[in-house]
């Protein structure tokens, strides 16, 4: 690799230990993928920030590189975390668990990480323009990044997201070139998609049918005539987690989706591909759902206002957890969404979610609109799950 003065002096730790260690963490990346060089980028946002997740082994990680002198170099955010940071108690999230997530947490703060701890930084005052180069790890966000906002980003992983931190460098190579992220793959969709479910549904089976085609899968999406930002941040989650896709196209609706033609290779989506997704995570069945939780990825402000319109004068009768971060949260308190949502005795569980909290062994069955929080729920805590339209959940919840 082709490393400028500034770069080979942070690898030779004139920077100081993080930055050398940063540094070589990137180094060795771009060798094993053949970039020519690094490139500066203007963002990060950093995935396994939940103590269930890193573990001792990680929290002694970070924080080796707080005390060696760690700083962010651009803006940096987090994933979510394992626990409501102000709330954990209100949740349920042991004292012991909750002690340990903070260690986590002052290390990034000491890094100089915004402890904005969400799966949607975008919508949380992470936002990078059309065309920037960024190092985001978390998948959905990652795929949401390089899709609907047309910037670049490879998927990292926690290390190597903070070593873009700490050094405002990521290798050249993936997604950040122009010739990978031409689409490969052409998807003909023949049936509407309406709601975050489908959507979700329509990931899965996307997902699923590329498995065929090999690794890095870039489709180009036809017959989606209008989504929402919330569909589209369901779809990029579901295709993330079903078929490991990082971009996708669709004409009339993504920024790049016009600038390609439809590849030769190609699959056709019809309702019953639709139908079958839906029921393979519709495990369910005779066991009622006991967990009830919407924001996978985090909720918008908009799908905030819709479930306060739904439980306004009702009462929430089952554990239902609002997930979302802390911005839009505040924004809700303002609005009166808050208040609404919490007298029905639905709980926000904000800075956090259900795939990422400890919470195996506490409900048997989850009931959610998110076709991801499905895979982990059942994969990660062993529930089984039902996969809804949004406001079906919501009254699965009351009475």
């Amino acid at each position: 690799m082709q490393l400028t003065k500034e770069e080979q002096a942070m690898l030779d730790g004139a920077h100081g230990r993080a930055a050398r260690k940063g540094m070589e963490i990137l180094a060795a990346l771009g060798s094993i993928y053949g970039a020519e060089r690094m490139i500066k980028v203007t963002s990060v946002q950093i995935s396994g920030v939940s103590y269930d997740n890193l573990g001792e082994a990680g929290l002694k990680f970070l924080t080796g590189m707080a005390e060696g002198g760690g700083k962010a170099k651009v803006l940096t955010t987090l994933n979510p975390a394992g626990m409501d940071i102000q709330n954990w108690q209100y949740l349920g999230i042991p004292a012991e668990f909750a002690r340990n997530q903070e260690r986590v947490l002052q290390a990034f703060e000491k890094m100089g990480a915004v402890t904005t701890c969400t799966c949607t930084p975008y919508l949380a005052g992470n936002l990078p323009n059309f065309g920037d180069h960024i190092a985001w790890a978390e998948s959905s966000a990652v795929c949401y990044a390089n899709s609907i906002i047309g910037a670049r980003t490879n998927r990292e992983g926690g290390p190597s997201a903070l070593a873009a931190s700490v050094t405002g460098r990521t290798p050249m190579y993936g997604l950040h070139l122009d010739t990978n992220r031409v689409p490969n793959l052409a998807v003909e969709i023949k049936t509407e998609i309406n709601g975050t479910f489908e959507f979700g549904a329509l990931g899965k089976a996307v997902g699923e049918m590329s498995e065929k085609f090999g690794p890095k899968i870039v489709p180009y999406i036809r017959g989606i005539g209008q989504a929402s930002l919330e569909e589209l941040k369901s779809l990029c989650a579901s295709l993330a987690t079903y078929g490991g896709a990082a971009l996708f196209h669709i004409p009339g609706i993504t920024p790049e989706g016009d600038k390609h033609q439809a590849p030769g290779r190609r699959i056709e989506v019809q309702r019953s591909h639709i139908e079958e997704a839906i029921e393979s995570l519709n495990s369910e069945q005779d066991l009622e759902a006991d967990f009830i939780s919407l924001g996978c990825p985090h909720l918008s402000i908009d799908e905030i206002k819709r479930i306060a319109q739904l439980l306004e004068g009702r009462q929430v009768v089952k554990e239902f957890w609002i997930t979302t971060s802390r911005p839009v949260k505040q924004i809700a308190d303002r609005l009166g969404y808050s208040k609404i949502i919490e007298e029905s005795g639905a709980k926000f569980a904000t800075d956090t979610c259900c795939v990422v909290a400890p919470i195996k062994g506490r409900f048997r069955a989850l009931a959610t609109d998110s076709a991801k929080a499905c895979y982990y729920a059942s994969a990660k805590n062993g529930f089984k799950t039902s996969l809804l339209p949004f406001e079906e959940v919501v009254l699965r919840a009351t009475r």
